[in-house]
């Protein structure tokens, strides 16, 4: 999340806004409070599973919040321009701040929206298989859908997914979907839209997510609106297994030797 921060300020974001659950607010402001005063504005909007949900209409028996479409949904009220989304716990590589900066300073609007396109194959792990959402991209280079494929991973030189026990193969510079967007601040009034149907939808599914891709596929159903895959080159990596733990750590001390990074990011 560091790196992600340093990134974005050196791409010209103006400000982070963390979302983060109320209980884990002390611990993460002593955190990051003091490393980043001065250089970028902070803000903290907290995901409670009552976010936007009356109590009495949350399922017996839910113990966490309703998903990723969920947790952009909570800055709601913190956010008035263009933004960008993303996972805490992924590297998404320099080159994805700069792109995502240009199209949300240049490009982004109500009717066009952004999803960075990582090439599936600088997004697979060596300790096993992962999930990833395969992007179907028109002529234009927008898109057209994401499909989840769960079960990928490399073999004998090509890149294989697996559903139902049968194997088939995916091109391995296919645009796949790593949770990076792009919004105009108009997004929000579509997620409220979709999440006060999507309660009372799942009132009997205890685990049922709200997920970022559902408001994406809502978006581009509208005669007019876009979502571009802007496609990046940029390593991705993340710790899928405990196995790709020393990995990471390899590829980040790699880019300080290379001096991407300085050893003390906020020194």
């Amino acid at each position: 999340m560091d790196y992600s921060i340093y990134d974005a300020i050196r791409a010209g974001f103006g400000k982070v806004v963390f979302i983060i659950r109320k209980e884990f607010a002390d611990n993460f402001k002593a955190s990051f409070d003091a490393k980043l005063k001065g250089r970028i504005a902070i803000e903290y909007v907290y995901q409670e599973m009552d976010s936007f949900v009356k109590k009495e209409d949350i399922p017996a028996g839910r113990t966490k919040p309703w998903g990723t479409g969920h947790a952009v949904l909570c800055a709601a009220g913190t956010i008035k321009e263009p933004f960008a989304v993303i996972n805490a716990d992924d590297y998404y590589g320099v080159e994805a701040f700069k792109k995502a900066a240009d199209f949300l300073n240049h490009e982004c609007s109500a009717d066009k929206y952004a999803v960075i396109g990582y090439q599936l194959d600088k997004t697979l792990s060596e300790h096993g298989t992962v999930s990833r959402g395969v992007c179907q991209v028109d002529a234009h280079g927008n898109l057209v859908s994401i499909n989840e494929r769960t079960k990928i991973y490399a073999s004998e030189g090509k890149v294989i997914y697996e559903d139902n026990d049968v194997k088939y193969e995916v091109p391995d510079n296919s645009s796949v979907s790593m949770n990076f967007w792009c919004f105009h601040h108009s997004v929000f009034d579509l997620a409220k839209k979709l999440f006060d149907a999507f309660v009372p939808a799942n009132s009997d599914n205890i685990k049922a997510e709200f997920f970022i891709p559902i408001i994406a596929d809502e978006f581009i159903k509208e005669p007019g609106n876009a979502i571009k895959v802007v496609p990046t080159l940029s390593q991705w990596f993340g710790v899928t297994y405990k196995e790709d733990a020393p990995s990471v750590k390899k590829s980040i001390d790699k880019l300080i030797a290379d001096k991407v990074y300085p050893a003390s990011l906020w020194g």
